[in-house]
């Protein structure tokens, strides 16, 4: 089958033939349907090496932990799914056993450290291919809603929806406000979750006037790039600042935005893992204004996510390859010129 191979660090994937997999016991097989490319995939291939990663990412292993795909074969011990049907895919991988793990919170598995991959397609292989086995725990079923523009809310939809979820509690009542910095994938969808779960009115900023009219069209406020920026942000709040940031950039200057547009005991919560540096001042801060990050979101909440796509809630904006042109998604992601999430989708739109 064809895949996309991360064999080496800092140097670009390549497109190859490899054996299909076969499923082990409490495995499937999916013939995938979807495979999102993510910013953190070029993170690990361009930017990670043997001193900066930890070792469960260490090459070489297929990419693409964005997926869904039909069940085209079942493993040992694997009972209650039927050939045929679409799932998501839980891309976290953990222990199975720990608290985190007994939550469905792979991601902060306590027994990462001595797992041998972090996720499929981080250290394991993933969907970037025709083919992929996933633990049957890790599947999320989609019904008859479409798969391939689905695929990357295991990710791009996952980790806004965790972020915002841990932020309801500052964006309950009324009169509340929250802004959006980056209007990528998941700032996209993190406008359409705000929208679909909170009352919340939403600003919505990036330096793309493309993206901010998709965030308008959504039911964003948007704030053009500027040097006065914040104090056109906190003037939407009527000077009290925002009560929930979500800044999925994450470099230097979108960290000091969020903090400067941040309320009186509101939360910052930094997606983006660009790994901006903030000077944190005792009298440059607003009083408890609490300042955090995060990392992908359990199970359950997958769950959720695909509640909202079925009921029509959220819609991913994809970009769709053609496995023959999977590597174009990435050249496409590097450079910046796509309109969505690129999809690399092997077998087109059917089973």
């Amino acid at each position: 089958m064809r895949a996309v191979m991360f064999n080496e660090w800092k140097t670009f994937p390549t497109l190859e033939d490899v054996e299909k997999p076969t499923p082990g016991p409490g495995e499937v097989l999916l013939k995938v349907a979807g495979a999102g490319a993510c910013h953190s995939d070029v993170a690990v291939y361009h930017d990670m090496d043997d001193t900066s990663a930890p070792p469960q990412l260490k090459p070489s292993y297929i990419l693409g932990h964005e997926n869904s795909g039909w069940v085209e074969e079942v493993g040992a011990g694997v009972s209650g799914i039927t050939i045929g049907d679409a799932f998501l895919v839980y891309g976290p991988i953990g222990c199975g056993h720990c608290p985190a793990c007994s939550r469905g919170q792979d991601t902060y598995c306590q027994n990462q450290a001595d797992m041998p991959y972090m996720a499929s397609g981080l250290g394991r292989n993933g969907g970037m291919a025709e083919y992929m086995t996933v633990p049957a725990r890790n599947l999320v079923p989609l019904g008859d809603a479409d798969p391939v523009a689905a695929a990357p809310l295991s990710d791009a939809g996952l980790t806004p929806y965790h972020a915002i979820k841990n932020s309801l509690p500052k964006l309950q009542g009324g009169g509340k406000t929250a802004l959006v910095i980056g209007l990528g994938g998941l700032g996209q969808l993190a406008v359409q979750i705000l929208t679909a779960i909170t009352g919340a009115t939403v600003i919505a900023t990036d330096s793309k006037p493309d993206a901010m009219e998709r965030a308008a069209s959504r039911g964003a406020i948007t704030v053009p790039s500027g040097d006065d920026q914040a104090a056109r942000i906190r003037e939407l709040t009527g000077g009290r600042g925002v009560d929930a940031v979500f800044d999925f950039v994450g470099i230097a200057p979108t960290v000091a935005l969020s903090m400067q547009s941040v309320a009186v005991q509101g939360r910052v919560t930094i997606v983006g893992i660009a790994g901006g540096v903030y000077d944190w001042g005792f009298f440059t801060v607003p009083y408890e204004a609490e300042l955090l990050n995060t990392y992908w979101g359990t199970i359950e909440e997958l769950y959720e996510v695909v509640a909202l796509y079925r009921a029509g809630k959220i819609t991913p904006d994809v970009e769709v390859f053609d496995m023959e042109h999977a590597l174009d998604a990435y050249t496409k992601l590097e450079s910046g010129a796509l309109s969505g999430r690129a999809v690399v989708a092997p077998h087109g739109q059917r089973k």
